[in-house]
């Protein structure tokens, strides 16, 4: 009993908590006063923010958000090794606890507990978690990400493709770089699956602009 309460404490509260911390609106309001979704899009995310108030808020936002991220699975991963005294923290039950942890803390910052449940479409968080489960993941989707925002000028295609890339990038990491069995090989690509799918559901506004040719571009300047 004591370890599944402990369980749900760093794989489910703890991240949702910490999820609820939005940057976004914690910067805006504590720096200018304002909160962040009144301005643009509405929405309480990076972008937003580095349209609205410029790069100085936007780059207090975007490391308070990764954090974050990285923080949840980083006490899920502490929570199996010390708790359950495992030399190896990728078994099965950890793999999805972690993964846990990390969509709970992506459901705090769409849903912020401290902010009226309104809060951003969780792609710096998501990274945060990525970077905390495994830094190595990162690199292919940040490739993805510039590659898309050179060609498109739009972030939020560039998250929608990072999204759908992530459980491919998730599969191919435990395969090839993790002794994992088959189970926790697709544990692991069903989190990750489930996070991008949830990434992508939160931009389905976004794909509407897109398809219509009239979402934002990066650099284009404001009419």
């Amino acid at each position: 009993m004591k370890g599944f309460l402990l369980y749900l404490l760093f794989c489910v509260l703890v991240p949702y908590l910490l999820g609820s911390l939005s940057f976004s609106v914690i910067v805006s309001k504590g720096l200018y006063h304002q909160d962040i979704r009144k301005f643009g899009s509405g929405n309480a995310g990076m972008t937003n923010v580095l349209r609205t108030f410029g790069k100085k808020a936007a780059a207090l936002t975007i490391v308070g958000d990764i954090g974050k991220g990285i923080l949840a699975v980083v006490l899920a991963k502490w929570f199996f090794q010390s708790e359950l005294a495992c030399e190896n923290s990728y078994f099965l039950g950890a793999i999805f606890g972690i993964y846990l942890a990390a969509f709970f803390a992506v459901i705090g910052h769409v849903y912020p507990l401290y902010f009226g449940f309104k809060g951003g479409k969780a792609v710096s968080v998501a990274t945060g978690t990525i970077v905390a489960i495994s830094p190595i993941m990162v690199l292919p989707l940040l490739v993805i990400f510039f590659g898309v925002l050179a060609i498109g000028k739009m972030v939020s295609l560039s998250s929608i493709c990072c999204a759908a890339a992530y459980p491919i990038v998730t599969f191919l990491y435990y395969y090839l770089f993790e002794e994992s069995s088959v189970s926790a090989i697709l544990t692991a690509t069903l989190g990750a699956a489930i996070m991008g799918g949830l990434v992508i559901w939160l931009h389905r506004s976004n794909i509407v602009r897109i398809r219509n040719g009239t979402e934002y571009k990066f650099f284009q300047k404001k009419k």
